[in-house]
């Protein structure tokens, strides 16, 4: 029993080399484990003479538990060394901003087309929407289209359920649902996705537009400049702003006009207009020997473009947050 310092002493060495709770549990093990060193000499006590027996178990004994209180200390040393590197390691500067939660923010071309409708809202148009799916009648012959207009081709379009649905290649439609629904006078504003087969740096397959129509008595093209000019000069903030309307054709509209943009740096295409065509006023049920009628029509992601000074409109619909984090 001449070796029971020793194993303390021993013991006591290991716990305090151990780093970490794996490693204390495994010393452990050698000493008091089922096969420990102290259980081997508890083991040896039945073979020393009766006389010895007393006296060696209480050396034992206390051996033991000098040994299971060293590695009690040792644990909590353990613990309290672990809190501490936590602590460290996840401290938090108290004194630096709050980090908060990412906030979100309307898309720039959400907030222009708020913008246009609550200028065209305010010289007494209504907005209505419409479905994004069209039929063939809503989306080309009710605009007076005809059967070999180009604007038919799949090349230009993009068909569903064969040729007689399709993703409606402008809001003109959801002028002929609103006639359809409501008497003349009419002042009604189509804003909306709409879809086309175009893509490059000013054209996207899809994108957003809006048109006007105003039908009454006595509705001219005088009114239509009108309308249109005090529209630019309110979404742009200027009076420097130039428009000219330049003769162009559109089968919906007769006469028609390309309507054109300057800051006095040269002339940008924003957007056709034009009076009625009688067909149109027809489909839509209006009676032509008294009401006549203009409609315009701009593309919202291009005036968002000039409005912001954007070169390329694919950059609003690739997700940059980098890019959509400047109008938040």
């Amino acid at each position: 029993m001449s070796d029971v310092d020793a194993i303390v002493a021993q013991a006591l060495a290991e716990f305090e080399s151990a780093k970490d709770g794996v490693s204390l549990e495994n010393v452990k093990a050698r000493f008091l484990g089922k096969s420990g060193l102290v259980t081997d000499l508890l083991k040896q006590l039945g073979k020393l003479p009766a006389e010895q027996r007393r006296e060696a178990g209480s050396r034992i004994n206390d051996a033991k538990g000098r040994i299971e209180q060293a590695l009690e200390d040792r644990r909590s040393r353990l613990r309290e060394e672990e809190l501490e590197r936590k602590l460290r390691d996840e401290s938090i500067d108290v004194t630096q901003p709050g980090r908060g939660q990412g906030r979100g923010a309307l898309h720039p071309i959400t907030l222009v087309r708020s913008r246009i409708e609550v200028l065209f809202r305010s010289l007494g148009f209504d907005v209505a929407e419409g479905p994004e799916i069209e039929s063939d009648f809503y989306n080309f012959t009710a605009l007076n289209m005809p059967e070999n207009h180009p604007a038919r081709s799949m090349h230009d379009t993009f068909y569903v359920e064969g040729q007689h649905h399709l993703l409606r290649t402008h809001t003109s439609p959801i002028q002929i649902h609103y006639m359809l629904r409501n008497p003349p006078p009419i002042r009604v504003l189509a804003p909306g996705r709409v879809y086309r087969s175009d893509s490059d740096a000013t054209h996207s397959p899809m994108f957003h537009q809006v048109e006007g129509l105003w039908i009454d008595e006595h509705a001219s093209f005088s009114d239509l400049k009108g309308v249109v000019i005090e529209f630019l000069e309110k979404f742009f903030e200027r009076t420097d702003l130039e428009v000219r309307f330049r003769p162009s054709f559109f089968p919906f509209t007769e006469p028609s006009a390309e309507i054109d943009m300057s800051f006095g740096q040269g002339w940008l295409e924003i957007g056709g207009c034009g009076m009625v065509h009688p067909n149109v006023l027809r489909h839509g049920n209006v009676d032509v020997s008294r009401y006549q009628g203009f409609a315009f029509g701009m593309g919202i992601d291009r005036l968002a473009m000039l409005r912001y000074g954007v070169d390329d409109l694919r950059l609003f619909f690739q997700n940059d947050l980098r890019f959509l984090r400047q109008f938040a």
